[in-house]
């Protein structure tokens, strides 16, 4: 690898670092445990991928891009539960409100139906209810 090639991967993996502190501090140091002993680059070249890559484009900011994945995974319905989750913790650790959260998945009834905006807004009132109960 050339040396200009070095430095473009590793502003990459800066620019993903610091979006991953954006959306949740923990994922910074993300690791599959069970992949590494195949893949041991593969935390590391996924973070990179998704945070260095994709999510760090130009154009929207970490909240929004939270609200548009659960925009997605409330469509998806029961099937993106863990994600779902995962994606209502972040979007409230990148700025979103109680309120925003709420009114991405009563929108999504249109396009996802009433039983996934359902379950989206009874997971979503979870990790609300979560995220108090660490408050205090």
């Amino acid at each position: 690898m050339n040396d200009a090639w070095q430095k473009m991967m590793q502003a990459m993996l800066e620019q993903s670092q610091q979006m991953m502190r954006a959306v949740n501090p923990a994922l910074e140091t993300f690791s599959v445990k069970g992949f590494e002993n195949l893949i041991p680059t593969l935390s590391k070249d996924y973070m990179e991928m998704v945070f260095g890559k994709t999510f760090n484009r130009d154009g929207l900011d970490a909240k929004t891009r939270m609200l548009v994945t659960l925009a997605a995974l409330t469509v998806l319905g029961a099937q993106a539960e863990p994600q779902l989750r995962l994606t209502v913790r972040h979007a409230l650790q990148a700025g979103a409100t109680q309120r925003e959260i709420a009114e991405v998945i009563y929108q999504m009834s249109l396009f996802g139906g009433l039983p996934a905006m359902q379950k989206a807004l009874d997971i979503a009132q979870g990790v609300f209810a979560e995220t108090e109960e660490t408050k205090e």
